[in-house]
């Protein structure tokens, strides 16, 4: 692929430091779909439509994004709301529920998941999916959400979450191409250059992501950075009870796998109790 970056269009990042986890998402809304789909794909879509299935409604996900898990779950027909802060990604989603049939459309409200602007105990089961709780870069935010979730929910209520095993496990890399291929309806060339970094000491793995449309010196460049936080299973099962909730199973699967520590997702599955 024929380019030349130094003369290219770039539009401005912006990049936000490691306390802003909610940063970046804005410009990768985008190119998310596009990523999702030669990454994760629909993996994760027919465990969180049976997970809804089973716990019954109205239905909350938190960091619903383009809508990916979110307009699918909705098809079991209870009531869905989905919360995200970024405006961006919103507007994907409103585009994507606009398209599907669906038994009933879902709300999409713009909201910091610290502080959801909800009815106390309306919701009948929440989920988190993909990581989503990740993007929570301190303690202070990760407790403030669970207790956001717990007080929306309805008592016996059940929160499902999964969490991203492999983020603080990734190798560290300078800049270096990771996909490559075309996007939209006209097809226009895309790669990625993403580096990775790791800040063991606090728990983070930053991604700077790069991304080149078309070719040559007319090619648009785009630059973002998102960033993670991975705490220990254990610490996270204890805040989950801390903010009122009884842990019901841990999985390493979308099957119900053993929890293990090198599953290829964690699933944690939860019961507001109080």
């Amino acid at each position: 692929m024929s380019r030349n970056p130094a003369s290219a269009r770039t539009r401005p990042a912006h990049r936000g430091d490691a306390g802003d986890g909610w940063q970046g998402w804005d410009e990768y809304a985008r190119f998310y779909d596009w990523e999702n789909a030669r990454t994760m794909g629909r993996r994760d879509v027919r465990y969180w439509s049976g997970f809804v299935r089973e716990a019954g409604g109205p239905v909350l996900e938190l960091g619903c994004g383009t809508g990916r898990v979110l307009a699918p779950v909705a098809r079991a027909g209870q009531p869905t709301v989905g919360v995200d802060r970024s405006a961006e990604m919103l507007a994907y989603a409103r585009r994507r529920l606009r398209r599907a049939r669906l038994p009933r459309r879902p709300a999409l409200v713009r909201a910091d998941v610290t502080a959801l602007p909800l009815a106390t105990g309306h919701f009948g089961a929440v989920l988190a999916a993909y990581g989503m709780l990740q993007s929570l870069l301190s303690d202070g935010a990760l407790d403030a959400t669970l207790s956001s979730v717990a007080r929306v929910l309805r008592t016996g209520g059940r929160f499902g979450i999964e969490l991203v095993p492999d983020v603080p496990r990734w190798r560290e890399y300078p800049s270096r191409i990771s996909l490559q291929g075309r996007m939209g309806h006209r097809q226009v060339p895309v790669m990625l250059v993403e580096q990775v970094r790791q800040d063991r000491p606090r728990g983070l793995t930053i991604f700077d992501h790069r991304y080149v449309l078309g070719t040559g010196r007319a090619c648009e460049v785009r630059e973002f950075r998102v960033t993670f936080r991975t705490l220990p299973v254990p610490e996270f099962l204890a805040r989950l009870r801390t903010a009122g909730f009884l842990v019901d199973a841990v999985h390493g699967g979308y099957r119900g796998e053993p929890f293990t520590p090198h599953a290829d997702t964690w699933i944690v599955l939860a019961t507001k109790t109080r």
